[in-house]
């Protein structure tokens, strides 16, 4: 099977799921949420980040690159992007890691040995191994064999995915998972196509599809002042997680705040946080209150 984009492997990761786990970050979302804190994850093409402040001016990149791509000028490295394959040559050269690559191809083996290789710390932690991205059923077809490897190993598998996907491709990835971390961001659909580049009515959909298969579901909203910790959202979500079949699922709230500048920075992009900013304990505790009137389970973090 092709390889997959793989953007970032987190070892001994306590927040996306049961127990200590190792966690698989799959390049490409189909959504580009504009609070996003991993702004490397949404292209599932490779990319190269440039970190002008790690430049010492040495040329080894520039010796490296065949296609003649970069030049050496008062601001840094400048990389022709009509030039550059992506090769990543300049990146292995470079003394200080000024410029780096995102998004590795990996094959099912090579990540199921790195899986494998954190199995003691999962059988004394009750972890496991979580695919996240990006979104990880964009790349279904890997990630169902992957979970199937992991399956018949005996390891726990979480799946972390904003649910925007088919409902055959959810169904057949719910087959394989023992536990999902599902995105809810916002109820009003238009305000969440602005700010996420899509309708919500395909996630919200398949959430409830979900929870009538009887799967493990921990929903995680990312709580940012000023987009969804109104309490017209709160009091919608709210009733729309006890009207999910099953049990009442644990709420866990990611509260926004603003360490992604840099990555865009590095990517050369620009973003905009005009009208967002991270709640205040105040509003935290506030939105708790909310989650606990309904008697819905809700923490901060994880």
């Amino acid at each position: 099977m092709k390889p997959a984009l793989i953007f970032d492997v987190k070892r001994y990761a306590i927040n996306d799921g049961p127990g200590i786990r190792v966690t698989i970050f799959f390049k490409g979302c189909p959504l580009s949420c504009r609070w996003c804190h991993n702004p490397e994850s949404i292209s599932p093409d490779v990319q190269k980040l440039y970190t002008a402040s790690k430049c010492i001016g040495a040329t080894e990149c520039i010796k490296v690159c065949d296609q003649n791509a970069l030049t050496l000028t008062k601001d840094g490295i400048v990389t022709d992007p009509d030039r550059c394959n992506l090769c990543g040559a300049c990146a292995d050269a470079c003394p200080t890691r000024a410029i780096e690559m995102s998004g590795k191809p990996e094959s099912i083996e090579d990540l199921l040995k790195i899986i494998k290789n954190e199995r003691l710390l999962f059988d004394t932690s009750g972890g496991g191994v979580t695919f996240s991205g990006g979104e990880p059923l964009m790349h279904h077809k890997f990630l169902i064999a992957l979970l199937d490897a992991c399956g018949a190993e005996g390891i726990h598998r979480t799946v972390d995915t904003t649910g925007y996907a088919s409902p055959d491709i959810l169904l057949a990835v719910a087959s394989r998972t023992d536990h999902f971390l599902y995105d809810i961001k916002l109820m009003d659909s238009k305000k969440h196509k602005e700010y996420t580049g899509v309708a919500n009515e395909k996630i919200l959909s398949n959430l409830k599809l979900l929870a009538a298969t009887g799967a493990s579901i921990n929903i995680r909203i990312p709580l940012i002042s000023g987009v969804n910790a109104d309490d017209d959202n709160i009091h919608k979500t709210a009733e729309f997680i006890l009207s999910l079949a099953g049990d009442k699922k644990q709420v866990n709230l990611l509260p926004h705040h603003n360490i992604a500048q840099k990555k865009y920075e590095k990517l050369g992009k620009t973003v905009d946080l005009s009208g967002m900013s991270e709640p205040t304990s105040q509003e935290q505790d506030h939105v708790l209150s909310l989650f606990a009137s309904y008697g819905i389970p809700a923490i901060i973090g994880g």
